[in-house]
């Protein structure tokens, strides 16, 4: 099969899938504590996971992960914590959740997309898809306007209006929607035996539905599949605006 993955094209193969579909997938990823069972990188390995079987069925290029992203952060005796930290502190005392090494400035982070979309633009991309981390999400959408007005590209990201059958793309933090999505794309990083068993245990830095009773790869791939349909319709739609 072959590839779909930037750093992995040839410039002979970069050209096809360019002229073919100028769509750029960026997966916003962290190296961010996803609870005892899930990996580090979840959110990249998510969003690149399914930016991987778009791109195959509707065309296009996935980039490299990113790893830095902006969050929340709050101060403790002097010391910072940052994104999911901030839900481990029991009785007044936080915790630094480990493993967690990616937070930036959100205005860093905006301008580094800036850039990111600038290149990508100059090597040809019309259409930029971004997903993945929350925070890195909503700025890339918070720069959409901006990009589509000034580069004359189309911007989205994978969030519907409503999320609240639990099947879409990265829509909880290492709950039952995210672990879900690792389950179906890389079972081989899911260590479920991590979490304490007992359901009255809430398990440290997780936020949504308790993926011990509600996770499962079968859910995790019926998610990916409508939605991966969904995107494909759209992005086909969009690719017939911008060859006219």
């Amino acid at each position: 099969m072959e590839t779909v993955c930037y750093e992995e094209l040839t410039p002979r193969v970069f050209r096809e899938r360019l002229t073919a579909a100028p769509i750029a997938y960026v997966p916003l990823g962290t190296l961010e504590w996803h609870g005892e069972h899930l990996p580090l990188g979840s959110d990249g390995l998510q969003s690149r996971g399914f930016f991987i079987e778009l791109a195959r069925e509707v065309g296009g290029v996935v980039l490299p992960m990113l790893f830095l992203g902006p969050d929340f952060r709050q101060e403790y005796e002097g010391r910072p914590y940052y994104g999911m930290d901030v839900y481990s502190f029991s009785d007044g005392i936080p915790r630094r959740l480990e493993g967690s090494a990616y937070w930036v400035e959100q205005e860093f982070y905006e301008a580094m997309l800036d850039r990111i979309v600038a290149q990508l633009v100059r090597a040809g991309f019309r259409i930029l898809v971004g997903h993945g981390h929350a925070p890195s999400v909503q700025a890339w959408l918070g720069r959409k306007i901006e990009w589509e007005a000034h580069y004359g590209v189309k911007v989205f990201a994978c969030w519907r209006e409503d999320e609240s059958d639990g099947l879409g793309i990265q829509t909880d933090h290492a709950a039952a929607n995210e672990t879900s999505l690792v389950m179906a794309l890389r079972p081989d990083l899911v260590e479920m035996n991590g979490l304490d068993p007992d359901p009255a245990v809430q398990p440290l830095g997780i936020g949504g539905d308790d993926p011990r009773i509600h996770a499962s790869p079968e859910k995790g791939r019926k998610a990916i599949d409508m939605q991966r349909a969904r995107m494909a319709a759209m992005l086909r739609d969009v690719l017939r605006q911008v060859r006219v």
